[in-house]
């Protein structure tokens, strides 16, 4: 008779019942999905970015569909800290499923403001710092971009609480392993990987972006090999910390590669417009792929790829 598997994960402290989470700006902060599926069944829920004033977003549309995912250009909406705290601070403090915030900012001076309104929020075990957002105004403001100004934001962000703080960051760059080795030195108790990647489609009728913004975030399954790579190359350089891996996942076998790649936990986010339940079915299949294997846990994956002789050197090592 086959033991079933275990499902609890610890990423060095902060821990999670199961090792799916609801995506930043898929699921809002769990209160309007209440209603549609039993929350229970969640390892946790990320919300939506919340800056330190209200911000309008980008103009309309906002959303458009490509093969194997979809574009989005959001602009960040959100009413704004205050308004969180007020609405949805008694939401989180009473659901029993743990909350990272995701915390945005157009600054070092508000990415410091809006951290110290919400790490004292009860039932908040994390803060992911979106620090690598591309669906903004000016680009400029993508802090993970760049190495040195990644480190300030996460340094300024841990230096203000003990909550634990999570980088989320870009593939869009020549070097992430560099970037979030950066963001470690500066305090971050873990990274987050990936977010969406910068793209745009063109309606060939009307010769007109699809997008009101023109470029927006490329999510969903089409994403999928390329945070695996940056996963795999990242947990290779720092295998000490905790990886939360995102990028398509909308099955169970796609947050087990990720966490062979080197994951500790994963994140689901554009499957949850298509499917609701997504998050909590594919923590069921984890379970169920778990059994089958004879492991014990979501840790008996992590990291364990198994490489052909002669692999090449990581590009990131070469330069």
């Amino acid at each position: 008779m086959m033991t079933e598997a275990r499902l609890d994960v610890d990423l060095n402290g902060v821990r999670f019942p199961n090792p799916v989470l609801a995506a930043s700006g898929c699921f809002g902060s769990g209160r309007e999905m209440a209603g549609v599926i039993d929350l229970a069944g969640l390892g946790g829920i990320v919300t939506k970015s919340v800056t330190w004033a209200p911000t309008r977003g980008l103009s309309t549309p906002r959303m458009a569909e490509t093969p194997s995912g979809m574009l989005n250009a959001i602009g960040l909406q959100n009413p704004g800290v205050e308004e969180f705290r007020a609405k949805d601070g008694p939401f989180i403090e009473s659901l029993g499923v743990p909350v990272v915030v995701s915390v945005a900012g157009t600054s070092v001076e508000e990415y410091s403001q809006v951290t110290l309104r919400v790490r004292d929020l009860p039932g908040v075990v994390a803060i992911e710092a979106n620090i690598s957002c591309p669906n903004v105004e000016r680009r400029n403001q993508v802090f993970a971009c760049h190495a040195d100004q990644a480190a300030e934001v996460i340094g300024a962000m841990t230096r203000l609480t003990t909550v634990p703080v999570f980088a989320k960051l870009t593939a869009d760059v020549t070097n992430i392993v560099g970037v979030a080795q950066a963001c470690v030195r500066a305090g971050a108790h873990g990274l987050s990987l990936i977010n969406t990647l910068l793209g745009m489609a063109i309606d060939v009728e009307t010769f007109r972006p699809r997008l009101g913004a023109v470029t927006g975030g490329l999510s969903g399954p089409a994403i999928r090999p390329v945070a695996v790579r940056c996963v795999y190359q990242v947990a290779q350089a720092l295998p000490e910390t905790p990886i939360i891996g995102i990028g398509g996942v909308t099955r169970a076998e796609d947050a087990v590669e990720l966490m062979v790649a080197g994951a500790w936990a994963v994140q689901v986010g554009t499957a949850n417009f298509f499917n609701p339940g997504a998050v909590a079915e594919v923590a069921a299949g984890i379970g169920e792929f778990l059994t089958r294997k004879g492991l014990a846990g979501p840790t008996d994956l992590r990291g364990k790829v198994q490489l052909r002789r002669n692999v090449p050197e990581p590009a990131h090592r070469r330069g």
